[in-house]
């Protein structure tokens, strides 16, 4: 089975040097989204301050095969509420 890794970045990069063993790159995909919201559950300040937090799926060869992108953008209403 091919070994596949998930990088994070949210504003520094943490690597993944152990991998994780799945069936092709569809099953890794889905791999990559529950990570990100397992991460984003546990450790949900990480969107603060304009930042996106980024789950980069690589294969064995380190080739990029996609990118899972979590970005929170305030929408004008809500600088209003906060006294702005």
């Amino acid at each position: 089975m091919p070994r596949y890794f998930f990088h994070t970045a949210d504003g520094g990069r943490d690597r993944d040097r152990q991998g994780v063993e799945l069936a092709d790159a569809a099953a890794a995909h889905k791999e990559a989204i529950r990570f990100a919201g397992t991460v984003l559950n546990d450790e949900p300040d990480l969107l603060g301050g304009g930042r996106d937090f980024r789950v980069e799926v690589t294969d064995e060869r380190g080739d990029l095969l996609f990118t899972i992108i979590a970005l929170a953008v305030d929408a004008p209403a809500a600088e209003v509420g906060r006294g702005s």
